[in-house]
């Protein structure tokens, strides 16, 4: 059975917890903000909240939990993150052991959830301003950039790409630089070598959408990067999102503006 499209955060939230949706997020639900997790024991979360304070563009901070307990506020939306996401990642030492869809049996009682910005959150008012950006997750590279290291987390800038005409590339930039939330300007616009990237055509991560020959390649940075840095800190444990499928709170970034979907 396919199910319907959910029309708001909190149905697709709905959904998730009762192991109906399984499917990513991009895409779905315009214009409500979404959000990667990362989760670390309590011992690593004040190195690990530097890290992204040291690294806003590459982890904007939403919000935290205490340590042990699973609810997450943001904007006064309340979730369980332990069931509140389609798909995680699941790390001991270094090793991914699981990918499930729900975190009951893998949460700890020293467990900090962290929920940081994601670049789906300006698909859509890229969409309204022209650039056709596609639903599906954009593919993802991992750079020669190195991002500001914070006690034991340290890695290399993981960025997202997506092909925008080249008469667009300013208007690309004004809009996202609206959304701090969701990475904000491009890290760097053109020549995907300049970032290290060896071949456009094979990402790390997704699946390569070709870039027009009027269209240019631009990079954001993406919440992908601390998943890189969490080797180095050589946990006992991690949790993360799985790529594409993210947490998608109730608030409403573009509320002035009609609400349009193209899907």
């Amino acid at each position: 059975m396919t199910l319907p499209s959910p029309t708001h955060p909190e149905d697709l939230r709905r959904l998730v917890a009762a192991g109906q949706w399984t499917a990513p997020t991009a895409g779905i639900l315009d214009d409500y903000q979404q959000a990667n997790l990362v989760v670390v024991p309590s011992a690593a979360a004040d190195d690990f909240a530097e890290y992204c304070r040291r690294n806003p563009e590459v982890c904007p901070l939403l919000a935290r939990t205490n340590p042990g307990d699973p609810q997450l506020t943001y904007d006064n939306c309340t979730v369980d993150v332990r069931t509140m996401l389609p798909r995680y990642r699941v790390w001991e030492c270094n090793t991914l052991v699981a990918e499930p869809t729900d975190l009951t049996e893998h949460w700890r009682d020293d467990a900090v959830a962290f929920a940081l910005g994601c670049s789906h959150t300006f698909d859509a008012p890229l969409r309204r301003a022209g650039i056709p950006v596609s639903h599906a997750a954009p593919p993802v590279y991992v750079t020669d950039r190195e991002t500001v290291p914070a006690g034991i987390f340290a890695g290399p800038l993981a960025v997202s790409m997506r092909p925008v005409p080249t008469s667009l590339v300013d208007t690309a930039i004004e809009v996202t630089g609206r959304y701090p939330t969701g990475h904000g300007v491009p890290v760097h616009v053109g020549d995907p070598s300049a970032l290290g990237i060896a071949d456009l055509a094979r990402p790390d991560f997704g699946v390569y959408p070709g870039v027009g020959e009027h269209a240019v390649p631009v990079f954001w940075a993406c919440g992908v990067t601390p998943q890189l840095a969490i080797p180095e800190a050589h946990l006992d444990y991690a949790i993360t999102h799985f790529a594409g499928h993210m947490l998608v709170f109730d608030t409403l970034l573009d509320a002035s503006e009609p609400l349009t979907r193209d899907r």
